[in-house]
């Protein structure tokens, strides 16, 4: 009995940081509270299974001070950090150099205290199918396995089909596999990642060219494409796909964000554009998407300003059509519209 305390009261007993964690656990996983136990390291997973296993009865002071203690300690948090490289990369990628990055993931990769999956797991399909390509069936199955159901299923649907044949058979051969054969087809996967050179260009040479392009006068961007189909024509047909032109407008941009576009671009421009396009038959559908999508008000009074425009010389129409196209890539960029699929 301490000082102060009621006869026949309970006193709790002293209980260490492994005990009150157990505790805490306890009660939580009672509680049906879901806890990610499996991102602690396997040391310390191991380490407080014992320690439950030692806990037998917890009476209720006991229970209380160390859930008061707990609550405590967590209201004096100011800040915590990420435990070990790969944590603190995590929060910082992004932020810092290329070179800087590289470096940390092979220092993480050399710890082996992470999850080589995890970051596996967040790479997109382009950098993850060469990553792939040139590994055994075997490990490429595993590597699927070890992804969500619908991300699986789309690397295996870009695969060739002999290869996606003989990665699915391989399956059947996975059924063995155990932990640390996992854990280190995973570490070999992430140091072949941490092998490449860092690359000088955050995009592909697709969007780049496709990029340049998009802002280019039409006779160029013609030309340009004329000579990728004579030299790389799949390369040409990609390059084609990344380009989004004024012509574009009705099958990428929807009836709703129309009035958004008109807002984001300086009036004359428009104004250009559409009487331009009105005199092209190739692009008088695109004025017939824009006037549709607008109030009738609105829409006359455009066709108002198109017949006091006039005839649009090529190189000011050329310069508006840009105008309007930079304008959907940044609307697109920051989230305020999305670009609907060209299924042609």
């Amino acid at each position: 009995m301490t000082p102060g305390s009621a006869p026949g009261a309970i006193v709790p007993r002293q209980t260490s940081p492994s005990e009150k964690a157990a505790i805490i656990v306890r009660l939580l996983l009672a509680e049906g509270t879901p806890l990610p136990l499996t991102s602690l390291p396997e040391h310390h997973q191991t380490r407080l299974a014992e320690q439950m296993a030692r806990m037998g009865l917890v009476d209720r002071a006991t229970l209380a001070a160390v859930v008061d203690d707990f609550l405590a300690a967590l209201d004096a948090t100011g800040l915590t950090f990420p435990d070990g490289i790969d944590g603190a990369l995590a929060l910082v990628d992004g932020h810092i150099s290329p070179n800087a990055a590289s470096r940390l993931r092979r220092m993480a990769a050399s710890t082996a205290k992470g999850d080589p999956w995890e970051r596996i797991a967040a790479l997109p399909p382009e950098e993850l199918l060469p990553l792939l390509a040139d590994e055994a069936a075997e490990t490429a199955a595993v590597a699927l396995s070890k992804l969500p159901v619908a991300r699986a299923a789309d690397l295996l649907a870009q695969m060739p089909g002999d290869r996606a044949r003989r990665v699915a058979l391989a399956m059947s051969r996975t059924a063995a596999t155990g932990p640390e054969t996992l854990r280190r087809i995973g570490t070999a996967l992430v140091a072949q990642l941490d092998a490449r050179p860092p690359r000088a260009f955050s995009t592909g040479p697709v969007d780049r060219i496709g990029a340049i392009l998009n802002v280019s006068p039409t006779a160029t961007r013609e030309d340009v494409l004329a000579g990728l189909d004579e030299a790389d024509a799949a390369f040409a047909e990609q390059v084609r796909r990344a380009i989004f032109t004024f012509a574009h407008i009705p099958a990428r941009i929807a009836p709703r964000d129309m009035p958004r576009l008109l807002r984001a671009v300086d009036p004359a421009q428009i104004i250009t554009a559409l009487a331009a396009a009105q005199a092209d038959p190739a692009l008088a559908p695109v004025v017939t998407a824009i006037l549709d999508a607008l109030s009738p008000r609105m829409a006359q009074q455009l066709r108002d300003d198109m017949d006091i425009r006039g005839a649009v010389p090529a190189k000011e129409a050329d310069a508006a059509y840009t105008a309007i196209t930079a304008a959907i890539r940044q609307l697109e960029a920051s989230g305020e519209i999305t670009l609907k699929t060209d299924e042609g």
